[in-house]
Formats: structure tokens, C-alpha cells, sequence
């Protein structure tokens, strides 16, 4: 699959398209992207997504921007595994916000032969430009265009706002029903303050390029790229308070029955089960015997004892 940091009217071929954030990769996602496979291949035509860097929330709210499911690094690994060829990365900006629809169809889809959005989305300044508007210019500049309906999972729309509720309440399965598969956080393990290996729990600590995670607590999870296998664990994903009490959010993993030099690996977690909410202990004593309990929680729910 190929990158690259612009938009569609620098492609020098024609494309058949899909906008959108496309924030989790979820089953709506990617009924959709299976649709611009099909119609990209019926065509001979590269498969193309546009997705918006950052997200818009980010630029006019970013203190009430959403949690990212996924990072940028993440969101890339998983449109290449549902098949699509291009990626343009829309560099979104108050500026471009403010360009009409008209103005984003003729500027930025010369290129395109058929594009496909959801029915819900709308583009361009006072979101004014829809299905309507891309059929209506289709017709005069010479491409197609098609919305795919909302996805429904057990009554339930899928949405990448579903999937964070789900993960929020700790809805760990419901998450992973409109996901289809675990949720999971990939980064590079990196140094931390090596606090759990002075009370018996080392941890691997997983880089997180977010200012903000879509869930906090303890969970049982697997880890992979480490191993042919997915190795068990139990991770804390939060701000310790016990330990810092900062703000910024880190995840720390203490891989059960694992005593290798991982430092610079890239690894995914998979959130497997929730165990509790993080919370602030009033030593540290207290907290090495709340990971004690914790890691035979997690050793149990492996062993098939929670699932009974």
C-alpha cells in the first residue's frame, strides 16, 4: 500500500474512492472498504482512501476531541489488510474547513472515477456537501458516486462513538462485536521508571503517541509480535496515581511467565477482559498487593476458571 501526504487530484491515475476518518477500522469501515474493493476492481482501478490528519475535532475542539482508537501508524496497518491500494493523507486545517463543497469536489476529486461514503457523512464549509451534491457534479466532471447504509450490529449502529462507549463502560466483547476483533494498542516498547521490577512485577511499558486513551482500569490482555504465539498478561492502561499522578496516560504490560529483553520491540496489546478501575493506593506495599491479586486474576482467566 502507498502513502502519501496530500490529496487525490496528485494521483496520475484515475481512483476509485472512500472518504473518512476511518478511526478503529471498525465493521462499518470496513463493509465499506470491501465496496471499494469490489467496485475498484470491476473498474481496474486503484483502491484509494482519503482520510483526514489530524481528526477536525482536534483542530476546532482539541480539549473535547475524542479518545483516538487507533493511532495513525495503526489506523495505516489496518486499511492495508482490508486491501486498499492508496492512502492520501488530507491534511485538515481551519483553512480547508472553510472551502466550500464545490470548491473540495473540483479541487481535490479531478482524479476520481467513483467515490464511496457513508450516509451520514458531509463535507466542505456549514457541511453542506452530501450524496446529492457528489452525483449532481459527477455527472459534469465524469465520476460516479455511492453511499454505503450505516452498518448495524446487534441493534446497535457501528461507529467509532460506539465502539468508545463500549470500551468506556468496559464493554470489552461489545467492543469487539462492532470492531470484529479485540481491541487492541500497538507501540514500541520503550524505558520507563522500572518501578515494577522493584516490587516483583516487571513491565514491559508500550509506547502511546496520544494525548488521550479511550479507557482506563486493569485488564487482562494477550500480546503479540513478540512471539508466534499471544503471550498472556495483565496491563495497566492509565496515569498511575499511586506511582506519579500525571496526566499523561501510559500503558504497562507485566507479560505472565516471560523474562526476555523486549526493549524496542513493536508489540500489540488485546484487551481480553477488564478486571478493575484503576484507583490510588495509600502505599506501595498496598499496590504490590493489588498486582499480586490482579495477576492471579489474570492467571485465571486464561485458565479458562473465569469463563465458567
Amino acid at each position: 500500500m502507498r502513502v502519501f501526504l496530500g490529496v487525490p487530484e496528485q494521483a496520475v491515475s484515475p481512483l476509485v474512492l472512500t472518504i473518512g476518518n476511518f478511526d478503529g477500522v471498525h465493521l462499518g469501515h470496513q463493509a465499506m472498504l470491501r465496496q471499494l474493493r469490489e467496485r475498484a476492481d470491476r473498474l481496474g482501478l486503484p483502491a484509494a482512501v482519503l482520510t483526514f490528519e489530524p481528526h477536525p475535532r482536534e483542530v476546532f475542539t482539541p480539549d473535547q476531541a475524542p479518545a483516538r482508537l487507533t493511532s495513525l501508524r495503526e489506523k495505516l496497518a489496518l486499511l492495508e489488510a482490508c486491501g486498499v491500494d492508496q492512502v492520501y493523507l488530507f491534511r485538515f486545517s481551519r483553512a480547508r474547513a472553510a472551502m466550500s463543497a464545490d470548491d473540495f469536489i473540483t479541487r481535490y476529486l479531478v482524479q476520481v472515477r467513483h467515490v464511496i461514503i457513508g450516509d451520514d457523512f458531509r463535507f466542505g464549509q456549514g457541511r453542506k456537501g452530501d450524496l446529492t451534491l457528489l452525483k449532481a457534479r459527477g455527472e459534469q466532471y465524469g465520476f460516479t458516486a455511492e453511499a454505503l447504509e450505516t452498518v448495524v450490529q446487534q441493534g446497535d449502529r457501528v461507529s467509532s462513538s460506539a465502539v468508545r462507549e463500549a470500551l468506556v463502560q468496559g464493554q470489552l466483547a461489545h467492543a469487539a462485536e462492532l470492531l470484529g476483533r479485540p481491541y487492541s494498542i500497538a507501540g514500541r516498547v520503550v524505558h520507563g521508571d522500572k518501578i515494577g521490577r522493584t516490587i516483583g512485577f516487571p513491565t514491559a511499558n508500550v509506547q502511546l503517541k496520544r494525548k488521550r486513551v479511550p479507557m482506563r482500569g486493569v485488564f487482562a490482555v494477550t500480546v503479540s509480535g513478540l512471539d508466534k504465539r499471544q503471550l498472556p498478561g495483565a496491563a495497566n492502561i492509565g496515569v498511575r496515581p499511586t506511582v506519579a499522578g500525571g496526566l499523561k496516560p501510559v500503558l504497562e504490560v507485566h507479560l505472565l511467565d516471560f523474562a526476555q529483553d523486549i526493549y524496542g520491540t513493536h508489540v500489540s496489546v488485546h484487551f481480553r477482559h477488564r478486571l478493575r478501575d484503576e484507583i490510588k493506593f495509600d502505599s506501595f506495599d498496598a499496590l504490590k498487593r493489588q498486582i499480586a491479586l490482579d495477576v492471579q486474576a489474570t492467571q485465571d482467566y486464561f485458565s479458562g476458571e473465569q469463563h465458567g
